[in-house]
C-alpha cells in the first residue's frame, strides 16, 4: 500500500530549517534571546524628533515607532500597524518606516513590487526558509494579497538612505553579543578578538539602535582584503562564478523585476547567497542564481557581500 504524506508549508519550513542548520553560521543567523519585560513608563526620544515613546511601545510589533513621519509617504495599515494578530506584525517594526531595515531583517527600500510579492509567496509556500525566517513565514500565512500589494508598493517608492550602512575592513573586531531583536552589540570592556571568516555587524550608536531610530545606521566589519576579492568575484572571478551584471544590470542597481544588490548590508547579502547555495531559497528566479553560487566558499560570499555594500544603492 502506498502511503502519501502531505506537509503544510509550516512543516516544510521547519524541516528545511533543521536540514540547513549546518550551513548557517551563527554570526549571520544569530539566535534571538528571549524577550525581557520592557519599561512602559519612561518616555524616550531621538535627536531631531518631537515624538516620544516608551521602550515597550518601541518594541510593540503592532505599533512600532514612527520618529519622522514627514520623511516618508503615508504608511498603509499593514506597514504601520500590521494585520491579523498575532502573526500579522507591522512591516515597519523590522524594516522601519524608511525601508532601510535592521540587521535581522532586509532593506526593502526601492525593491520592485513584483519581487517583494514573489518573496512573500515563497515564504507562504515554504520554498523560502532559513533558521530565522519564522516571523516572515507566519506573516505570509495570514496577510492578504491586498496587504502584500500595499506594503510592496509603499516600500518601492522609497530610496535606500545613503550612508545608513557602512563597511570597515579589519583584522580585529570588538567582542560582541546578540541582544534584543537579534541585533549584535559590543560587549562591555572594549575587548577585541580576531574577526576570522565572519561579518560582524554593530550599530553606530547602540542606544539609538535600540530605539529604532532610522537616522542611526550600522557598520559591517569584514576581513581585510574582502572588497578587492569581492570585486573580482562580482565580475565573474575568472570563471568561478557568473558576472552579477548579467542579471542585475550593468550598475547592479536592478533590471526590471530583478532587484538591485548594491548598498544593502553585507550580512543580508551573505545570507541570501548562502540560503540559495544551501537550498533554503528556491523558486523560478532563484534557479538562475544556483549556478552562480555553486562553487563559492563562505569566504567568497563574504567578499561579494562586502564589495556590494560598499557600492552606492
Amino acid at each position: 500500500m502506498k502511503v502519501v504524506v502531505c506537509l503544510t508549508a509550516a512543516a516544510l519550513s521547519a524541516a528545511a530549517a533543521v536540514a540547513f542548520a549546518a550551513d548557517t553560521p551563527d554570526w549571520a543567523y544569530p539566535e534571538t534571546p528571549k524577550p525581557q519585560q520592557l519599561d512602559n513608563t519612561e518616555m524616550k526620544s531621538v535627536p531631531g524628533s518631537s515624538k516620544q515613546y516608551t521602550q515597550a511601545q518601541i518594541d510593540d510589533p503592532y505599533n512600532p515607532p514612527d520618529w519622522f513621519p514627514d520623511e516618508h509617504p503615508a504608511m498603509p495599515q499593514i506597514v504601520a500597524h500590521g494585520g491579523v494578530k498575532p502573526a500579522g506584525r507591522a512591516c515597519a517594526q523590522c524594516h522601519l518606516p524608511s525601508g532601510d531595515g535592521h540587521p535581522e531583517s532586509a532593506s526593502l527600500a526601492g525593491l520592485p513590487t513584483a519581487y517583494v510579492r514573489r518573496q512573500m509567496q515563497a515564504f507562504k509556500t515554504g520554498i523560502r526558509s532559513n533558521v530565522r525566517a519564522g516571523v516572515m513565514i507566519a506573516m505570509a500565512q495570514v496577510l492578504s494579497d491586498d496587504e502584500v500589494k500595499a506594503a510592496s508598493e509603499y516600500y518601492a517608492k522609497l530610496k535606500p538612505t545613503a550612508g545608513y550602512n557602512k563597511l570597515v575592513e579589519t583584522d580585529t573586531v570588538p567582542k560582541s553579543y546578540v541582544g534584543a531583536g537579534g541585533m549584535r552589540f559590543a560587549s562591555p570592556g572594549d575587548e577585541k578578538e580576531p574577526i576570522g571568516e565572519r561579518i560582524i555587524n554593530l550599530p553606530n550608536d547602540e542606544a539609538e539602535a535600540k530605539l529604532r531610530d532610522p537616522h542611526s545606521g550600522f557598520t559591517d566589519y569584514v576581513p581585510a582584503g574582502s572588497v578587492a576579492k569581492g570585486q573580482a568575484l562580482v565580475n565573474g572571478g575568472g570563471g568561478k562564478t557568473v558576472a552579477c551584471s548579467l542579471c542585475h544590470g550593468p550598475d547592479l542597481r536592478g533590471n526590471g523585476e530583478v532587484p538591485g544588490i548594491t548598498g544593502r548590508t553585507a550580512t543580508y547579502i551573505f545570507r541570501q547567497l548562502n540560503d540559495i547555495q544551501s537550498g533554503a531559497r528556491n523558486g523560478v528566479g532563484v534557479a538562475f542564481m544556483k549556478p552562480a553560487v555553486a562553487n563559492l566558499t563562505q569566504g567568497d560570499m563574504i567578499a561579494i557581500a562586502a564589495f556590494l555594500e560598499l557600492r552606492n544603492p
